[in-house]
């Protein structure tokens, strides 16, 4: 059980605390395994559609790789009983990128299921190429808040960057060669990634196996952790409710008087104030409690896509946009600073990947939902994805004065 939830200030990680080197090491490996996760859709998706397949098999085979990652939960807690969780990390990269070869070679020669099964096993490791190496963080960034916070910011940037440049690094691969070849490059990079893994300082388990709870344990501990229980759901509402600005990017250039392909000079704002607000937290670490900062951050988020929706200038949407993208960085960091000093040392690695890979599901949601009413009105989207955000903060605001009453 957490610290927290005895109503003392969260532990933070033991570990050898070889901060320097050993984080230097960590971005870079984490920046190639998030770059090889982000892209790995694109390239599939690209293979299919530029074979001629239709679109509801490049839809599959795009699938196959994504949805596995709802299974993470279920293979994580071998990183809380392993010996050494740089071996699992490492050996999760290798069949990442294995498995992601072999189906892009075998597509244009094999049965499809060949494929999609390939595409299967590549996607249930991928929860470990990222909250499962977020998991690794705790114990290499330092012993003080402030480093374990200013590491945090760095890992922040490692998801920004994996997810501008994966798919960038396929479009452009892809039309200087092929998507296959597109997808063997991020292949490579995982390759690259388990080596690097393999050199992050040693911390050992935190306990033996028998004492890490099963994964069902593991949800039912978060759910019935203030910390960790706010964290879940304040991640799951953020995510679904930042997913509809791409969605809404899109629809938003025809009243902002704009060509189409300008929406893409709106996500790419969302996703530089990402990294600028990533790069903000390496300087300047969050301060304060994680738990009651996530909130304020959420409502942060809540604010900034309030402005999105109300701004009417295509310049002044494109800063609307990156400020957007600051509030969500600032707010993933924080959330990350929770799952590390309220998770029990036991199930560490099983926290991050739980909330990691609930994070995405409901961001596929988001995506759906924006894209199912946009059609009612433009802004339907963001409307309602700023009426949930904010319903959530007051939901963690009541949350923890309740637990303040009961102590």
């Amino acid at each position: 059980m957490s610290a927290a939830v005895e109503g003392q200030q969260p532990r933070l990680p033991d570990g050898p605390h070889k901060a320097p080197a050993g984080l230097a090491r960590y971005v870079a490996a984490a920046t190639l395994a998030r770059t090889a996760d982000g892209g790995a859709v694109v390239a599939i998706v690209l293979l299919a559609s530029t074979g001629g397949a239709p679109g509801w098999l490049a839809g599959l085979l795009g699938a196959a790789i994504t949805a596995p990652h709802l299974a993470g939960p279920f293979i994580a807690r071998v990183l809380d009983t392993a010996k050494d969780g740089r071996t699992v990390i490492a050996w999760a990269c290798v069949f990442h990128g294995a498995t992601l070869a072999a189906a892009v070679l075998a597509y244009p020669h094999m049965w499809t299921g060949v494929t999609v099964a390939l595409l299967l096993v590549s996607g249930l490791v991928g929860p470990l190429l990222t909250g499962g190496v977020s998991s690794r963080l705790p114990a290499i960034a330092g012993p003080d808040r402030s480093s374990q916070r200013r590491a945090q910011g760095w890992d922040v940037a490692t998801y920004g960057i994996g997810g501008t440049i994966g798919p960038s690094l396929v479009a452009a691969v892809s039309a200087w060669s092929s998507p296959t070849v597109a997808a063997l490059v991020l292949a490579a990079g995982t390759f690259a990634a388990a080596g690097l893994i393999r050199l992050l300082p040693y911390a050992g388990p935190p306990a033996g196996s028998g004492e890490v709870p099963h994964p069902a344990q593991t949800l039912r501990m978060m759910l019935t952790t203030g910390p960790l229980r706010r964290t879940l759901y304040l991640t799951v509402i953020v995510a679904f409710s930042v997913a509809a600005l791409p969605i809404t990017a899109v629809g938003a250039t025809g009243s902002l008087g704009v060509a189409p392909a300008a929406a893409g000079i709106l996500t790419a704002a969302y996703g530089l104030g990402g990294l600028a607000g990533s790069a903000v937290l390496m300087i300047k670490p969050l301060p304060g409690d994680a738990d009651r900062t996530m909130t304020l951050l959420a409502s942060i988020v809540a604010a900034a896509l309030g402005l999105v929706a109300l701004t009417g200038v295509f310049w002044a949407a494109v800063g609307a946009y990156a400020v957007a993208g600051a509030a969500n960085s600032l707010f993933f960091a924080a959330t990350l600073a929770a799952r590390s000093e309220y998770a029990p040392a036991t199930a560490r690695g099983q926290v991050f990947v739980w909330v990691g890979a609930l994070k995405i599901a409901a961001g596929s949601a988001g995506t759906a939902f924006a894209g199912a009413t946009i059609a009612a009105a433009l802004h339907t989207p963001l409307a309602i994805a700023v009426a949930a955000t904010l319903v959530s903060c007051g939901a963690s605001f009541l949350d923890r004065i309740r637990e303040r009453r009961k102590a």
